[in-house]
């Protein structure tokens, strides 16, 4: 990994989302690689501007991705990488406002792309997602190959219409695109709340002593990927030319059950309240995740390395860590 930091010495990078639990933490990377210039975009709809990393190199523009003078100001000059990570995020988010959802990942994804295209940026890297463009009935483990038109939400949806998107501006335009499918991210960085992930919101609850809500019977799985573990392969992305014009799947190649982790999470916490099971979400047809990583090992050279226990105890020490601000801000 450190041949790969050193790569981004100097680079001027964008980061769209940059306030979010992968943006923060990509932007931490980013100033420990000496990047000359991050700039972060983040209109602050599911995150807190304490958020962003404080540094020289950082600039913080607060804005949303559809406003045209917001990215006139962050295109001012051009970029060396443009991570694209802002989006309006969560399947039962997209069902409630899907007018949003397709504004905002859709029209919001053309328009970083026609924006990095006119400033000749040497790579764009799309944050899409392994739990979206899948679809519920796809065989196991998930590979790359394998994408569905039969899915269930709007943000499944408009995830696969950016990486559509993607590939149009790659083989038209010859834009160096390279696509991420992240699997179920958690870490430090995220602040619990509504639409926000299981991992945090179980943690927040358990902290003041509520039994965590499952949706559905508590068996199903999913392959929780570390927060670290996704930058470390985003960065690969947006660095080898082996990533140009192809989509990988960053996840831990690991299924956990949603039960365990609630297990876990009450064990840290000594919470003793439990579980209550709630009826799954009419949307929610997914019982199994677990995504192949072999395409990223192989091209990328992307190995995850932090185990799921150790994970969940780096959110429980950040969140014990910023709690006072968490408290004002968490939304539920």
């Amino acid at each position: 990994m450190a041949d790969i930091l050193s790569q981004y010495r100097d680079k001027n990078v964008l980061v769209t989302g940059g306030a979010g639990c992968i943006g923060s933490n990509l932007t931490k990377a980013l100033i420990k690689a000496k990047a000359a210039r991050v700039v972060v975009v983040d209109d602050l709809s599911a995150a807190q501007k304490w958020n962003v990393p404080v540094d020289p190199a950082v600039t913080f523009i607060e804005g949303d991705i559809l406003d045209e003078e917001i990215l006139k100001r962050a295109f001012k000059t051009g970029f060396d990488v443009v991570f694209h990570l802002a989006a309006h995020f969560a399947n039962q988010n997209s069902v409630d406002h899907p007018e949003t959802d397709l504004l905002v990942n859709g029209l919001g994804t053309l328009r970083l792309l026609e924006y990095s295209h006119l400033t000749k940026s040497a790579r764009f890297v799309l944050a899409s997602s392994g739990c979206s463009v899948y679809g519920s009935q796809a065989p196991l483990p998930l590979k790359e190959d394998f994408v569905s038109l039969h899915l269930d939400t709007p943000y499944q949806i408009t995830k696969l219409l950016g990486e559509l998107y993607c590939n149009f501006y790659y083989n038209y335009y010859g834009l160096p695109v390279a696509i991420a499918r992240y699997f179920n991210v958690y870490g430090p960085g995220e602040i619990p709340g509504a639409y926000r992930n299981v991992i945090p919101n179980f943690m927040w609850w358990a902290l003041h002593k509520k039994p965590l809500p499952i949706t559905g019977t508590g068996e199903e799985t999913r392959d929780f990927t570390f927060v670290e573990d996704i930058v470390d392969g985003t960065l690969r992305l947006g660095i080898l030319p082996e990533a140009v014009g192809g989509a990988f799947n960053l996840a831990s190649e690991t299924e956990t059950r949603v039960i365990d982790i609630a297990n876990k999470v009450n064990e840290l916490t000594k919470n003793d309240h439990g579980v209550k099971l709630v009826p799954r979400r009419d949307w929610d047809k997914i019982v199994r995740r677990r995504a192949s990583i072999e395409k990223a090992h192989k091209v990328l050279g992307y190995q995850p390395r932090t185990k799921i226990d150790e994970g969940i105890k780096k959110v429980y020490e950040w969140i014990l860590q910023n709690r006072d601000q968490i408290e004002e801000d968490a939304t539920f």
